[in-house]
């Protein structure tokens, strides 16, 4: 597992995009795992940029997309289809149809079956990756037990804590999400992971720690054979982590 240190936010940001950037110009049919959150914002950004001002092109690209909550539909802003168009999709020359995140609405059942047979015959270029406060990925949620592919979780109530200051209310956040399973992250060709913000637990257990543990999903990411992590140099001195 390869670390790089950041020095700020903005330097990580920038660290990330170059990630995607060698994997969209070495591969322009390329396809990308993408995630939401504040963490990959900077990132998404900064290849926005890089589209607009220096000709990245991601006309042929292809995008599938960790999750989504049960509930909310495409339009929602808080929808992770609505961010996605919001904080990357629309600034970049992307064809939508070629961009997939799992309905939130509707059949249910029928959402994640189609869910798994998209991710079934899709291979991952690369899987970018936040971290919750508690290591879980995507909303694989620690427990003793993880999933192998796509299914809808129940959320915890620390995920909905963490989640409540997007919504009006914590009453408001969704409960339910429809997610890859580990076994879909794990099979990526490569990832990676950008930890920014208050995630000193998750960090120290996957950057310090030795245990693979179902309690902490990412710590899934120490098995992986091509997985980046990007850190910010303020994070990584808090818990110790020297490289």
């Amino acid at each position: 597992m390869k670390v790089i240190i950041a020095e700020n936010y903005e330097d990580g940001a920038r660290k990330a995009a170059d990630l995607i950037e060698q994997i969209v110009r070495e591969k322009p049919d390329c396809t990308l795992g993408l995630a939401t959150g504040s963490s990959p914002v900077g990132m998404y950004q900064e290849l926005a940029r890089r589209c607009r001002e220096e000709g990245l092109d991601f006309s042929r690209v292809h995008s599938v997309n960790l999750d989504e909550y049960v509930g909310l539909d495409g339009t929602h802003d808080q929808s992770y289809r609505y961010f996605m168009n919001t904080n990357l999709f629309d600034h970049i020359n992307i064809d939508k149809n070629h961009t997939y995140v799992a309905k939130g609405t509707g059949d249910i059942e029928a959402n994640l079956k189609e869910f798994n047979e998209i991710l079934d015959r899709t291979d991952i270029d690369i899987q970018v990756l936040g971290v919750g406060p508690d290591g879980h990925l995507g909303f694989n949620e620690p427990g003793d037990t993880l999933y192998d592919g796509a299914h809808e979780e129940t959320l915890e109530d620390s995920t909905i804590e963490a989640n409540k200051r997007f919504f009006a209310s914590k009453e408001d956040v969704p409960t339910r999400a429809l997610t890859m399973g580990m076994g879909n992250i794990m099979r990526a060709r490569r990832l990676l992971m950008i930890i920014s913000g208050n995630k000193q637990e998750a960090a120290t257990k996957l950057l310090i720690g030795n245990k693979i543990d179902p309690h902490c999903p990412c710590t899934f990411m120490r098995m992986h054979r091509d997985a980046t992590v990007v850190i910010e140099r303020k994070l990584a001195e808090e818990i110790g982590y020297r490289g």
